[in-house]
């Protein structure tokens, strides 16, 4: 009987595994890849798709055209708990899914649950797909709306100062009318990157006419009004979370050790601490000996080496180690074709920028790209 290794989430780990699979195949193995979606979106062009740079396809991968190429099987649901006993996935309305190796890379989703009417009043980046339906809508009503709408970004990291400026971006590109707050609970916007991508950062939402609230918790959410700390009241028409990540409640709830987050914790390997045989990368995985930030770069770098070990795995030989790279190149949108390259601790900027990262994606993405 075949080996059996289930894949859970077209993250940007797993469409490697997928694309390698499909370039040699494991002998006596099957595949199969359980996703809701068949889309799954490339993070680093998103920015530019919300502000009117890239079409649909540029920026999401056809996970039906990447599997069947690949001869992997995909599935359409989402797997709510993984049974170790039995070594099967529970997928709500479809069949239970069998396997004898697992591989986790279902991404994360915003911080909602800490701020009372968050998930109730507004809508958070991810799921995408969802984001990206009310962001449709949102364009229409800007562009009719009797007066200007007063859009809300709650979150003043990178993909919060990304997102507010393609917004702002498009609106204007569309002749629509709005107005922007960025709200932050920190001292600085982009709290990881150095001084210098910050200070750049302030200038271009300063010249866009972007409001940005440092220092501002956010303690309830109700119709048309945040309550912020302190008690002073915030009107909006729209509001967009954007907040730190938070992980699902099935991978702790099944068993598997995580931090205390939540998050699946793994080791050098990419292996489940408490399960042998079971693999998780990118934002819904913890690597406990070289934790990082919750960022797309690394789920794209963890690609490789989880494929080698997921084969390894099943074929019973050691596994290799994996070794995140200590500082990661930033590319940080600005709205228009302008972008700021952060590392350690230097800035570079301009559209020259912009269009270097826009090679880096592009080239990502033809990776995935069926019958190439």
């Amino acid at each position: 009987m075949p080996k059996r290794l289930l894949l859970i989430g077209g993250g940007h780990s797993h469409v490697e595994v997928i694309r390698r699979w499909g370039l040699a195949p494991e002998p006596g193995v099957t595949l199969t890849l359980v996703s809701p979606d068949r889309y799954t979106p490339y993070s680093g062009m998103l920015p530019g798709y919300i502000a009117g740079h890239y079409s649909h396809a540029d920026c999401h991968i056809d996970l039906d055209a990447l599997c069947a190429q690949a001869g992997v099987t995909r599935i359409e649901a989402s797997v709510g708990e993984i049974d170790f006993s039995a070594y099967i996935a529970r997928c709500g309305h479809v069949p239970d899914q069998p396997f004898d190796a697992i591989s986790i890379d279902t991404g994360s989703t915003p911080v909602l649950a800490t701020v009372p009417g968050a998930e109730r009043y507004g809508i958070a980046v991810k799921p995408v797909a969802q984001f990206l339906e009310h962001w449709s809508q949102l364009r229409e009503v800007a562009q009719t709306a009797p007066r200007p709408l007063h859009v809300v970004v709650v979150g003043a990291g990178a993909a919060g100062v990304e997102v507010i400026l393609a917004m702002q971006h498009r609106i204007a590109s569309d002749g629509g009318c709005a107005t922007f707050t960025l709200i932050g609970d920190g001292q600085t916007i982009l709290g990881v990157h150095p001084r210098g991508v910050q200070q750049q950062f302030m200038t271009i939402l300063q010249d866009q006419g972007v409001t940005v609230r440092l220092n501002t918790a956010v303690e309830r959410a109700s119709p048309g009004t945040l309550l912020l700390r302190g008690g002073e009241k915030l009107a909006f028409d729209e509001v967009i979370w954007v907040t730190g990540a938070a992980a699902p409640a099935w991978p702790r709830t099944s068993g598997l050790q995580t931090d205390d987050a939540g998050f699946i914790a793994v080791d050098k390997h990419l292996q489940s601490l408490s399960h042998p045989g079971v693999f998780a990368t990118g934002d819904i995985a913890t690597m406990v000996n070289a934790p990082r930030p919750k960022s797309g770069v690394y789920a794209v770098r963890q690609g490789p080496p989880l494929a080698e070990n997921l084969r390894r795995t099943l074929r019973g030989e050691p596994l290799m180690e994996y070794h995140p790279q200590s500082r990661a190149l930033a590319l940080i949108s600005a709205g228009d074709r302008y972008a700021v390259a952060s590392y350690g601790p230097f800035a570079l900027s301009g559209a020259w920028v912009w269009r270097w990262k826009d090679r880096i994606d592009r080239t990502f993405m033809q990776r995935y790209r069926a019958n190439t």
